[in-house]
């Protein structure tokens, strides 16, 4: 492992789409004072300066709290910017190549959906983990692929490989996530909505605990 394996390992903070730079700011620095070790910075709206400017001052904040920051979908902003790794989808290139551009030390993410081939290519790529889900119906993104916790079950059994499971993950129904062999749960809304951020990432966190 290149990195200490634990990072991948509880709850994984997945940015919500806001262009407001303090408050993003503010928010991820809530999920971190709460215990998260792993965040995605993730903006679908942002045009590219902006873009940079978050991603470099939530790097800045993640460093600060001895957390790592993944960028999502954009390989070269992560190297550009010196990010802990990049996450991608199936419209976002090659894994071989993201890794290739990544260089051995950085985290590399796959989302895989509910595609075994796809995950089994995640790994002979050297992926660090992927990515399972939707798990649950997501506000996020109603539209996307569903994947049972028995296909999750069925990778974590088959594949030497960290799974991140996302999609509609809440507090209520992470326990299941995690009895299926999550080993992380990708959050959202479920977290960045909270009326109190550190006190439902702590919360979250303490599930990976029991």
């Amino acid at each position: 492992m290149r990195f200490d394996s634990s990072l991948l390992r509880g709850l994984y903070a997945i940015t919500p789409d806001d262009n407001l730079l303090p408050r993003l700011s503010a928010l991820t620095g809530s999920a971190l004072a709460g215990g998260v070790k792993l965040v995605q910075y993730r903006n679908k709206f942002a045009p590219p300066p902006l873009k940079r400017a978050q991603a470099a001052e939530l790097l800045r904040i993640c460093r600060a709290a001895g957390a790592r920051l993944i960028v999502n979908d954009d390989v070269w902003l992560a190297v550009e910017i010196g990010a802990d790794g990049v996450h991608i989808g199936s419209a976002d290139g090659d894994a071989g190549m993201a890794r290739q551009a990544l260089g051995p030390q950085r985290i590399l993410g796959v989302s895989c959906y509910n595609d075994f081939d796809r995950a089994v290519a995640a790994v002979d790529a050297d992926a660090d983990y992927i990515g399972i889900g939707s798990v649950f119906a997501s506000a996020t993104k109603p539209e996307a692929t569903r994947a049972s916790l028995e296909f999750l079950s069925l990778v974590k059994q088959e594949l030497p490989i960290p799974i991140a499971a996302i999609g509609g993950i809440t507090l209520d129904n992470a326990r299941q996530v995690i009895d299926a062999g999550a080993d992380m749960v990708a959050v959202i809304t479920d977290l960045f909505d909270a009326m109190n951020i550190q006190e439902r990432a702590a919360a979250f966190q303490s599930l990976f605990e029991d």
